[in-house]
């Protein structure tokens, strides 16, 4: 079973094992259709696709940021129509460094799959090392997906200023303040410290190995212990990213507030901090 990280070797000896689920997560903040046209374009043979905002956002109802968390039942539903079932091996990817690809994982682990791991390297690797593609849509038949959702996992608004330790995952400019160009408001949560998601990757894309991770890990958690921590972005998305490192350190699982900086700002009686 993986259950955080698999590599493209490994993933293609199993390209025609019926056991196997692969996911395409491509997405683009700026252009929409762009992860859906590259799939149609070209992708790993057998791929089905998901979409950020379409499939892996959904109304909101525990969190009102750019991109909510889906309701359980909706999480349920897509799981199902992606062919996912309780004994099938998730294997989920994007083109851009796993960012896309983790809140799929987060996902499928929230509502209890443990048989979910993200491609590391994703699609550049893939076509780096000159693998199979396919085009066209392709379609797995329904799974029989039914889990429980893990809400201890999950820091609504309300909660967010009660925890021990809050972690923002954006880019150190966003998180400073410098620049914001994407939300209305710059700046950050108040006593929240500052883990960059891209840090978790070394100089080629890939993963950093996992005692690397560890260490960086506890060095910026401090006193924490990484299950006490809640990690955020700017919507909820790349901070899974942050969550996935943890796990393939063999940290605890951190909990996850999905409203984010997008939510968080959006109230102008919310304090602000800046630096």
């Amino acid at each position: 079973m993986y259950k955080t990280l698999i590599n493209c070797q490994v993933l293609c000896k199993h390209l025609n094992d019926h056991g196997w689920v692969i996911v395409d997560c491509r997405y683009d903040l700026s252009d929409k259709e762009m992860g859906r046209n590259a799939y149609r374009q070209s992708h790993i043979p057998g791929a089905v696709f998901a979409d950020l905002h379409d499939d892996l956002s959904g109304p909101p109802v525990t969190d009102c940021g750019r991109h909510p968390l889906p309701a359980p039942q909706a999480m349920q539903a897509l799981f199902i129509r992606l062919g996912i079932s309780q004994d099938i091996q998730v294997v989920v990817y994007d083109n851009a460094g796993g960012s896309f690809a983790a809140r799929l994982w987060w996902m499928l682990r929230f509502m209890g799959h443990e048989a979910v791991a993200v491609l590391d390297g994703g699609w550049p690797v893939w076509q780096q090392r000159g693998l199979p593609t396919a085009s066209g849509e392709e379609i797995n038949g329904p799974g029989n997906f039914h889990g429980q959702s893990r809400r201890e996992w999950l820091v609504t608004v309300d909660k967010v200023t009660a925890a021990v330790l809050l972690v923002d995952s954006r880019d150190p400019v966003r998180y400073r303040g410098e620049a914001e160009p994407v939300d209305k408001v710059a700046g950050h949560i108040p006593g929240a410290i500052n883990h960059f998601w891209k840090d978790n990757l070394d100089s080629n894309g890939l993963f950093k190995e996992p005692d690397m991770l560890r260490k960086e890990f506890l060095d910026f958690l401090g006193d924490t212990t990484a299950g006490d921590a809640v990690f955020y972005c700017g919507s909820g998305v790349t901070a899974c990213h942050n969550l996935l490192a943890a796990a393939h350190a063999g940290l605890p699982a951190p909990q996850l507030y999905a409203g984010s900086w997008s939510e968080w700002c959006s109230d102008a009686n919310r304090p602000v901090a800046t630096g």
